[in-house]
């Protein structure tokens, strides 16, 4: 007698009649779907879906829903926390064929994308329209991931997270329905705010099909520069104050002594000291530029920084971007053959030498390599934890200091997570951080949108 098929069977041949070869079973593509850039051990989808439209995605979910199989949204696969691990198998869908700018306004500053498209493709596009977008987590990540983990990055201290630069989404609920959350208008006071809701659920609420975002003009004057200090102190402190004072710089990113010589030999960075430096951006008119940096560099020199060093020209100032966008890479170059765990912590302004300088100490005291960076303009900073994820001794210190980073930038009033979000790496910190009740009405959220459990499961929750 035949046997029965089963629901993961069932999902892929109807998925099969649907897509055709955008509907893949083939190891390669199973296993470069199983994990992200982060430490956790990698599950292999069942099959891999390539939808190019919110008809597909919708029609997915439902056949997913009806044989109760777990469905995973894939972008493009950079996200630190396992978020994209198919832990419990089931259907990766990758979204980065919906790659496509769908209407821009210039009057209103704003535009329609779809999921797969990345923050390099759409300024690519919008360039010679005299806008761009800000939000720029560093990586070649895609903008519907962005929106799922509530990503931030270099130019969040001006312009803020994706949070406050997307006005609406369209999304597919766990049965198949498709939602829009909001509208064109900078404003509205009309009912839950179902856009904010999705952005920064992993998934775990519905997949994002379409992004409304918001645009910003290209400033008239752009200048960059590196400063570099003694001490990390005196960088921190320099941040600390220039913050204060209230200068409105565009950028303001740290990287201690150790991330300082990794970039300079991974980014091939010449006539740089391997000490605490600060890369700074201002945006403005040409006087307002040169303002801004004449006062952030007084407070620099007050705590030890030992001069500028101006990038006025778009070359130079790429590559010095380049090199702080690729200080995660950088950083694992310093131990080739090891794995690094990133932490991620965003603590209030006034607490940032507590938690960054503390950091600093339970490295050293660990005997572990992390270099640490950040963007330190919003309070938030990161280690890369440098570990050989085959040995379990090595793993357990590495985790221990992950945990004592977290720690106290909970007790300094601070979070978990300023912008990897939670995924599986951070699951055991929610709930310290927000306390049982409030995990219990995020669990409720969960359960009334996807009674099933077929979202992204295993993610935000422990079960």
């Amino acid at each position: 007698m035949t046997a029965m098929p089963t629901a993961a069977e069932s999902v892929i041949a109807a998925a099969r009649a649907l897509l055709g070869d955008r509907l893949a079973t083939a190891s390669a593509l199973r296993e470069q779907h199983s994990r992200g850039e982060d430490t956790t051990t990698p599950t292999l989808p069942d099959a891999v879906a390539f939808p190019t439209n919110t008809e597909e995605v919708a029609a997915l979910v439902t056949l997913c829903a009806q044989h109760g199989v777990p469905v995973v949204p894939f972008g493009a696969g950079t996200s630190l926390e396992g978020h994209v691990n198919p832990v419990r198998g089931g259907l990766s869908i990758d979204l980065s064929r919906m790659n496509n700018v769908l209407d821009v306004s210039a009057e209103d500053l704003d535009c329609l994308i779809e999921p797969g498209v990345t923050r390099q493709q759409l300024n690519e596009y919008l360039r010679d329209q005299g806008m761009f977008f800000p939000v720029d987590p560093g990586s070649v990540c895609t903008i519907g991931g962005m929106c799922a983990t509530r990503a931030s990055g270099t130019n969040a201290v001006r312009y803020g997270t994706i949070k406050e630069n997307v006005l609406s989404l369209e999304v597919v609920l766990a049965d198949g329905r498709v939602i829009n959350t909001g509208s064109r208008a900078r404003k509205a006071s009309n009912g839950y705010d179902l856009t904010r809701l999705m952005i920064g659920s992993e998934g775990t609420l519905g997949i994002i099909t379409k992004i409304r975002l918001r645009l910003h003009g290209i400033p008239e004057a752009t200048s960059a520069a590196v400063c570099q200090f003694e001490t990390l102190k005196g960088a921190v402190d320099t941040v600390i104050q220039t913050l204060q004072v209230g200068v409105p710089v565009a950028r303001m990113e740290l990287v201690d002594e150790v991330q300082m010589a990794a970039c300079i030999s991974y980014s091939k960075l010449e006539g740089y000291a391997p000490t605490p430096c600060l890369f700074l951006e201002f945006h403005g008119t040409e006087a307002g530029v040169k303002e801004q940096a004449e006062m952030v560099q007084a407070i620099a020199a007050d705590n030890g920084g030992k001069g500028f060093a101006w990038a006025t020209d778009a070359e130079t100032r790429n590559k010095l971007w380049k090199a702080r966008h690729d200080a995660y890479w950088a950083a694992i170059a310093l131990e080739p053959g090891k794995r690094g765990i990133a932490t991620d912590v965003c603590v209030p302004i006034s607490r940032l030498d507590e938690a960054l300088l503390g950091a600093k100490q339970d490295i050293l005291a660990s005997g572990l390599t992390a270099p640490i960076c950040g963007h330190v303009g919003d309070g938030n900073f990161h280690t890369v934890i440098l570990v050989d994820d085959k040995d379990p001794a090595a793993l357990e210190r590495a985790w221990e200091l992950d945990k004592a980073i977290v720690h106290r930038a909970l007790k300094l009033g601070g979070t978990c997570s300023g912008e990897h979000g939670i995924g599986i790496g951070k699951r055991e910190f929610l709930e310290l951080e927000h306390g049982p009740e409030a995990l219990a009405v995020m669990r409720s959220i969960k359960q009334t949108l996807d009674p099933k459990g077929i979202l992204n499961p295993g993610k935000m929750f422990r079960n």
